[in-house]
Parts: structure tokens; C-alpha cells; sequence
């Protein structure tokens, strides 16, 4: 069981994330949910990832092999010039995994699906958060809409509800 949100603050944003995950009735594991990456005074960009584990494990790989490698390889996160290539990144990066895996003879593409946070601040933008579904499309933060929820959301929904105020503090 997976919950992630994101949400603009004034002062900034806020990524939180469990590490809980569960495969099966009685096989509980801990894993990572929050990746970073980040260029000192340039960009700082947060991926938080929900859903089947091989998925979200393959799409942050070939996204951490792409950006992070000793090579000059494209696309990468780290050279994009806005968080809205990013998004559109992920999301094809998303949908390529999911592809690759209902393509080796699987039948159900939902049993691989993925739901993905990603946000940050790219030097020049402003900082912003978008929700990336399976099929790899997405949409952004607003004002109306100031945090995104993916995994099990059931109960953290509410409490942000009647909690969120874009005046909170970080402390």
C-alpha cells in the first residue's frame, strides 16, 4: 500500500511518501517512492511513484540511466528546459514501460499501471507539481486543485480537505 502527496504551499512544495509496499496478503516490504534529482541553483525535480513496483522501479531506472549516466544521452530531466518536458517526459517514459511489459505477451496492461507525482522548479520557472496517470498523459497543479494524492488515498483525501491552507508553514 502506497500513499504519496504533493502539494503547493506558498512557501514552496511538499512532497511526502511512504515506503510501505505490499505483494500479496502477507508479504509487506519497505521501498523507496521518493527519487530527486537535482542540478545545484538550476533545478530540483521529485518523483514520487504509486503502483505496480516493477513498473515504477523500470520507469525510475531508465529515467536515473538517461539523466544521470557519464554520457550526454537525450532525453534527459536534468537538460529540459521546463517542468512541463519533464511531465511529458515521464509520461512517455511511463507509457514505454507499461508498453514494453503488456507487449512480452501479458493480456491485462492494468496489472502494470503506475500513477506518478513529479514537480520541482526549473531556474526561470515557477515551481509547480503535475499528476502523471498510466496512460501517460497528465495535469498540473492549480489553485482550485493544490495537492495531489496517488496510491491508497482513501483516507488522506479528507484530512487534506478540511487541513490545506496555502499559508501553512513548513514547520
Amino acid at each position: 500500500m502506497t500513499y504519496c502527496v504533493g502539494m503547493r504551499l506558498d512557501q514552496g512544495l511538499v512532497f511526502v511518501s511512504d515506503t510501505r509496499t505490499s505483494a500479496g496478503v502477507d508479504n509487506f516490504a519497505v521501498s523507496k517512492k521518493m527519487f530527486s534529482w537535482a542540478v545545484e541553483g538550476e533545478r530540483m525535480i521529485t518523483i514520487m511513484t504509486a503502483g505496480n513496483l516493477a513498473t515504477t522501479q523500470s520507469l525510475i531506472s531508465l529515467l536515473e540511466e538517461r539523466s544521470v549516466s557519464g554520457e550526454d544521452r537525450d532525453p534527459s530531466i536534468l537538460r529540459l528546459p521546463t517542468m512541463f518536458q519533464v511531465a511529458r517526459l515521464v509520461g512517455d517514459t511511463l507509457r514505454e514501460v507499461i508498453a514494453d511489459v503488456s507487449g512480452a505477451g501479458q493480456t491485462a496492461a492494468d496489472q502494470f499501471s503506475a500513477s506518478i507525482i513529479v514537480g520541482g522548479q526549473i531556474k526561470g520557472g515557477k515551481p509547480t507539481i503535475f499528476l502523471i496517470y498510466p496512460e501517460g498523459n497528465f495535469i498540473e497543479i492549480t489553485d482550485d486543485t493544490p495537492f495531489f494524492q496517488i496510491g491508497e488515498t482513501k483516507y488522506g483525501k479528507p484530512i487534506l480537505v478540511r487541513a490545506y491552507d496555502k499559508s501553512m508553514g513548513f514547520a
